[in-house]
């Protein structure tokens, strides 16, 4: 046997990931033209509800009708469940049954935001502003002095429910929440950089005219509510049957000279959410029932009746287990999981947190982790050598583009996602998903390519 040169030997023992816009320049052409309505999506559905309202409007046009339980369905159907309006699972019916396993495809569609306190309005100092709870890792002074929309909904006392959407529209009004002068900024400059600006400083600014008329205690509060009864016909009392976000205003954009990333709020986890939609779509007849899910209140930690820490998922596959006369623990165990979440790209600005190693970068392709949590591992899913290797192979066999990353130093901090409360069901999952810069921020970074490349893995995983 001939005797190879270090070269040869490096080529074929080494591994490295490259840009692949060297690898295969076609990727560029398809990725931008992919984007385009994923930037609309993106730009229309800046709240779990409206994002969980534009899934269901597509799912519809693509022929999914609404689940029902006990119904047997057969192979190519394509169903949906609407989890009270901010959550939603899609499904096209495998040609095996479901004992035989799942594909589950799980991202999430809400981010971090502000919301209102059940009581928000009030008025100081003849202006008149909303009271805020911050709603999930955000780093609280990157949304003062920036634009900010609201969107939500309202339910009057007579059960009407009213939707509330200011600040999108070119004609719209919008908000803000106010920061401190440079000059004027001693103390503040003290503060560590977690109470810059603080939980109780992040007052939306409302309106500054009085309602006109008579002396009146609270005349601008007065006018933000008359504004709220005309436009809405809601009044004070009825602000306390509201879920009313407060997120950044404005569409999503092209970034750079070349057009090759989107700037944006909320890829964090909509880009996921988006992918994965296309791929359960354009999915006509898969060996293995496909459940492509949208949940609520990751963010947060997946509680609540629309988050995955609840049994909502599972109770989906239970029905369609009983319907084919099948046990739905053995359809658990037999499943997969794409856990459908982003990463944090290597940002050459902020290396020093980061194991270059071992993070995903910018225009690589889709980035795999193998395991989230912090310092120890905490708070896991760790998935296992069989299963990523399944998957890797998986992605290797459909031309796929993909690395590996982890979510920066080990003792940095960390983070989780949906993954590791699939896998408490006795599901294979593992993490898969966008690179994004400033993520948690108002605006978020992504490369179109990376996000091309997460629908093209999505597509192979669906038809496995």
């Amino acid at each position: 046997m001939e005797k190879l040169t270090g070269k040869e030997l490096q080529k074929s023992l080494t591994y490295s990931v490259e840009h692949i816009a060297k690898v295969d320049a076609s990727m560029t052409e398809k990725s931008f033209e992919f984007c385009e309505n994923y930037k609309d999506f993106l730009s229309a559905s800046k709240t779990e509800r409206l994002a969980a309202a534009n899934i269901l409007e597509i799912a519809k046009a693509n022929g999914y009708v609404e689940f029902v339980p006990g119904k047997e369905y057969k192979a190519g159907d394509k169903v949906y469940v609407n989890n009270r309006d901010r959550a939603v699972i899609l499904s096209t019916i495998g040609q095996k049954t479901v004992d035989n396993g799942v594909s589950i495809v799980a991202s999430h569609i809400d981010c971090p935001r502000l919301d209102l306190k059940p009581m928000p309005l009030y008025e100081s100092n003849e202006i008149a502003y909303f009271k805020t709870h911050y709603y999930g890792g955000v780093k609280r002074y990157q949304w003062a002095a920036t634009p900010l929309a609201i969107h939500g909904v309202v339910i009057k006392t007579n059960g009407e429910k009213v939707e509330i959407h200011i600040g999108e529209d070119p004609s719209d009004p919008v908000f803000c929440l106010t920061d401190l002068l440079p000059h004027l900024a001693k103390d503040q400059r003290e503060r560590k950089m977690a109470d810059v600006i603080r939980g109780e400083e992040m007052n939306i600014v409302l309106a500054s005219l009085p309602y006109q008329g008579e002396d009146l205690k609270d005349a601008v509060k007065l006018t933000a509510l008359v504004f709220l009864n005309e436009k809405y016909g809601i009044t004070e009392r009825e602000l306390l049957n509201a879920e009313l976000e407060v997120v950044p205003a404005g569409p999503a954009r092209d970034v750079g000279f070349d057009r090759s990333m989107i700037g944006a709020y909320g890829h964090d986890d909509r880009v996921c959410a988006y992918t994965s939609l296309m791929a359960e779509v354009e999915t006509e007849a898969p060996v293995y029932t496909t459940v492509s899910v949208y949940a609520d209140k990751e963010e947060v930690g997946s509680d609540g009746v629309a988050g995955l820490h609840s049994d909502w998922m599972e109770h989906f596959i239970t029905y369609l287990a009983q319907a084919q006369g099948v046990n739905v623990l053995t359809a658990l165990r037999n499943s997969k999981c794409l856990s459908a979440d982003v990463n944090a790209c290597y940002d050459p600005t902020f290396p020093d947190v980061m194991d270059p190693r071992n993070s995903c970068y910018l225009n690589k392709g889709v980035v795999i982790t193998k395991y989230t949590g912090a310092g120890r591992k905490s708070g896991t899913n760790d998935s296992t050598a069989e299963f990523y290797a399944e998957i890797t192979n998986m992605l290797d066999a459909n031309g796929c583009f993909w690395q590996a990353g982890t979510l920066g130093k080990v003792d940095q901090g960390g983070g989780g996602t949906v993954a590791k409360f699939v896998s408490q069901k006795n599901i294979d999952t593992v993490d898969l998903g966008v690179p994004v810069l400033s993520m948690h921020a108002p605006f978020e970074l992504v490369s179109k390519i990376d996000v091309y490349t997460t629908y093209k893995a999505f597509v192979a995983f669906l038809n496995r």
